[in-house]
């Protein structure tokens, strides 16, 4: 059978077979509508985000992305082979597989061929670690790593002997030197004058599974100080080194349980973890963590911990780990950080400081978020303009690379909030000295003169301001109605930005509440925005705490008169609200600012979804549409 007959029988397959009953086999599944709801098989979750389309064939799931058709079901669910997948599927639709070609007969047999011949590997290893010719071996892993021969038995390790025993063996079991050498196990050298040998010599070797326990390939590491200190199977017909994690076969069942899974450096580090309790660990297999192993672990839990030696190189790989998870960020999933001190990798932690020392730690972890932002600003020098614009852009264009709406802009809130923080402008020091008695009276040539002037709190502007109906309307005095914040979203966001400003004023003590949530690239207006600068800057500088009083007064000083055009200011002045209700009305406007953002991201996914439907902007609409469901609910908490 052919490629192409294989895949009408399989088209045939997913007329034939409900994907409701093969789905509906291993979930309990209730009809929702038009689809049928679970809880999903592949993560662990109480809530149901697992749906099955019947009329589509397909499945989904909304926590953990799992989606697929009948024969993946079967292949990722039960643990299936393709073609056994395929079988099953036959059996349950009464029909026979249709006999393959001679080609496509052999591809099958020979792969379930070379995964015989890798368990033999795997089982001559074994042996060989408790033969007088594996004592060196059996001495590393028990003595200097301190591993308990049930912890050996376990993970199956080994030992490769330096006499070319494995191909002797294999050979006689009938494998070909063309298995042999596909399967990484032998080597042929170039040099036709010297002789083919085993890829494998004087190592301790660790096999590698695939997610059905199937050994796939082999990691060998020496007992010398010697390099290279780990040699990995090459690319194989049955292992790919990308899509595959170090015993995650192993530790999957006890992840989903705990809700945790470490992602360690290597091989050893899983197995130190797993002696000392931590069976939720899987590791990369000799590479950089690649975008298909951050997904595999996805499916396990949605925020795996990426435990780094806490040195140069551990560093340099969490920043290769941060290019390449941005652009597969989604909403619900990233990972989390953890640098152990003292340059200690997780073995040597554990036996220095214990388990219950690491499990601390574990509660420590930096978010992706503060990876990021490490990676252009640790030990960079922004003394200069340029610099900081620099850094700025660098940052903004990495965010920009996160694919999922939602997330990007989150993101990118987050970054400009820390932009403004550590680059907003500083007070020029002879202005911090004593800004009360001094304070600049002009420049001229760059030079700022300064004149004393006593200083009284109690001095007030002659009141001249007259308030429209216009402008006395916004009192603020909002409805807790979700259909009203709803309409609200049209309004300009520079008078919401002038509302907390002029709080801020009155009330000096929520520019630490809200601050964070003003960025100063959304105030168009520039006199407002060197306010906003300002206003922090003075109440940062400041020693004690001001009123608004005195904070007014202050700003005036320094030559600010921004904030007598600021009517809101004037009208707050005097109607004297209580803080709490200013606090309200903040909470409602930012909200209203989020639901606008949520309105415009929805219009954008609209458009793209009229022209061309796509089902990974389809499930951001969704997302987004319960995000401002949740936010207008909010709104009704706010009294």
């Amino acid at each position: 059978m052919a490629n192409d007959e294989l895949q009408r029988f399989i088209d045939e397959l997913r007329e034939r077979v409900s994907i409701v009953d093969v789905v509906g086999a291993k979930v309990k599944l209730t009809k929702k509508g038009r689809e049928y709801q679970g809880l999903c098989p592949f993560h662990n979750e109480k809530t149901p985000s697992f749906t099955v389309n019947e009329v589509k064939g397909f499945y989904h799931c909304f926590g953990c992305g799992a989606h697929g058709d009948i024969l993946k079901f079967e292949m990722d669910a039960n643990g299936l082979p393709f073609m056994d997948a395929i079988q099953k599927l036959a059996h349950q639709a009464g029909v026979s597989v249709p006999k393959l070609s001679k080609k496509g007969a052999e591809e099958v047999e020979n792969k379930k061929s070379l995964y015989d011949v890798m368990e033999q590997a795997c089982l001559f290893f074994e042996k060989n670690l408790f033969m007088p010719v594996g004592e060196d071996g059996l001495k590393y892993f028990s003595q200097k790593r301190g591993l308990s021969q049930e912890v050996i038995k376990k993970f199956r390790l080994g030992y490769a002997p330096n006499n070319n025993g494995l191909m002797a063996y294999l050979k006689s079991e009938g494998v070909s030197d063309k298995d042999l050498n596909e399967l990484g196990l032998m080597t042929i050298p170039d040099d036709k004058s010297r002789k083919n040998h085993d890829f494998f010599r004087n190592r301790v070797m660790i096999p590698i599974t695939n997610k059905q326990g199937k050994v796939i390939a082999f990691g060998g590491r020496v007992m010398e100080k010697i390099e290279p200190k780990y040699l990995n199977s090459p690319e194989t017909p049955i292992f790919n080194k990308r899509k595959n994690l170090y015993n995650l076969d192993k530790a999957r069942e006890i992840a989903y349980k705990e809700k945790k899974l470490i992602i360690s450096e290597g091989y050893m580090d899983v197995i130190a973890l797993d002696r000392y309790g931590f069976s939720y660990a899987v590791a990369p297999l000799g590479t950089a963590l690649t975008e298909e192993q951050i997904i595999e672990a996805w499916k396990v839990v949605n925020e795996p911990v990426l435990c780094l030696d806490g040195d140069a190189p551990g560093t340099k790989a969490a920043m290769r780990v941060v290019d390449r998870v941005l652009p597969i960020l989604k909403a619900g999933y990233s990972l989390k950080f953890l640098f152990l001190p003292e340059n200690m990798d997780p073995d040597e932690y554990l036996q220095a400081y214990g388990r219950d020392s690491f499990a601390s730690l574990l509660t420590k972890t930096k978010p992706l978020i503060d990876i990021l932002w490490q990676k252009y600003t640790q030990d960079v020098d922004f003394s200069t303009p340029e610099r900081k614009a620099l850094i700025e852009k660098t940052l903004i264009a990495e965010v920009n690379r996160i694919g999922d709406l939602v997330v990007r802009n989150y993101y990118m809130q987050e970054i400009k909030s820390r932009i403004y923080h550590a680059f907003r402008p500083k007070i020029h020091k002879e202005q911090e000295v004593d800004r009360q008695s001094s304070l600049p009276l002009r420049e001229k040539n760059s030079e700022t003169v300064y004149v004393k002037k006593e200083y009284n709190p109690q001095i007030k502007e002659k009141k001249n301001y007259q308030y429209t109906k216009e402008r006395a309307d916004i009192s603020h005095k909002f409805s807790s109605n979700p259909e009203e914040l709803k309409k609200s979203i049209d309004n300009d966001t520079g008078k919401n930005l002038r509302f907390i400003i002029a709080s801020e004023l009155i009330y000096p003590e929520l520019i630490d509440d809200y601050e964070e949530h003003i960025f100063i690239d959304d105030i168009k207006d520039e006199g407002l925005k060197k306010l906003q600068i300002l206003m922090s800057d003075i109440y940062h500088e400041g020693e004690n705490v001001f009123n608004g009083e005195e904070l007014s007064a202050v700003i005036r000083e320094r030559g600010c008169k921004e904030i007598d055009k600021l009517w809101e200011y004037k009208m707050l002045k005097e109607r004297k609200p209580f803080i709490n209700d200013l606090r309200k009305n903040i909470e409602r406007l930012l909200l209203e600012n989020r639901v606008r953002s949520i309105e415009n991201e929805l219009k954008e996914i609209s458009d793209l979804l009229k022209k061309n439907f796509d089902e990974e902007a389809y499930l951001r609409q969704k997302l987004l549409r319960e995000e401002r469901n949740e936010i207008l609910l909010k709104a009704t908490e706010i009294e």
